[in-house]
C-alpha cells in the first residue's frame, strides 16, 4: 500500500514534527507555496490518518550533560508484559521498544553521571524475566530527528 506523499508533504510532516503549532503562513512560507495549499494538505493527511494527533514536547532537563547506553535485552517470553511493566518505573530509560530477533527489547538509558548510568544498568540487567542483557554506551550524538531535538527555525531537508 502506497502513502501517496510526495516531497512537498514529507517536508510538511517534518515542519509539523519541529513545531506543530507553527503558524500555517510560517510554513506556507518556508515551503514556498500558499497558505490554501498548506491547509488543504494538512486536512488530507489527517483524513488519510498520516497525521493521527498532535502533542506538546517536553523539554528534558540539560541533555548535553548527560550520558547515554544503548540496551539490548533477552527476555523470557512468559514474564514479557510484567517485564515492560518494571521497566517502565526506571526514570532513566528514555525509550523502550520491542524487537525481533536475538534481542527481545531494546532500550534507550539516559543518566547525569556514568556512575549513574552504571547503577541503572545494574538494576535493570536482573529485573525478573531477564534473561541476558548487552549494553554500548554512546560516544557521541551525530544527529537526531527527534523532534525536541531540533531547534525552532532549523532548515527542512529536501
Amino acid at each position: 500500500m502506497t502513502t501517496g506523499r510526495d516531497a512537498l508533504d514529507r517536508k510538511l510532516i517534518a515542519l509539523l514534527q519541529m513545531n506543530a503549532r507553527m503558524p500555517t503562513a510560517d510554513i506556507a512560507r518556508r515551503l514556498g507555496v500558499a497558505r490554501s495549499t498548506v491547509h488543504e494538505r494538512i486536512a488530507r493527511l489527517e483524513r488519510t490518518g498520516a497525521i493521527a494527533g498532535y502533542t506538546a514536547v517536553l523539554a528534558r532537563p540539560d541533555t548535553g550533560s548527560t550520558v547515554r547506553a544503548l540496551v539490548m535485552l533477552a527476555v523470557e517470553q512468559q514474564q514479557m508484559r510484567e517485564t515492560i511493566r518494571r521497566l517502565a518505573t526506571f526514570p532513566e530509560i528514555r525509550t523502550c521498544l520491542t524487537i525481533a530477533g536475538e534481542f527481545d527489547i531494546f532500550l534507550v538509558v539516559e543518566a547525569p553521571q556514568l556512575e549513574d548510568l552504571d547503577e541503572a544498568l545494574d538494576e535493570i540487567a536482573v529485573v525478573p524475566g531477564v534473561r541476558r542483557s548487552q549494553s554500548s554506551i554512546v560516544l557521541a550524538s551525530k544527529f537526531d530527528r527527534s523532534p525536541a531535538t531540533m531547534p525552532p527555525g532549523a532548515p527542512v531537508a529536501g
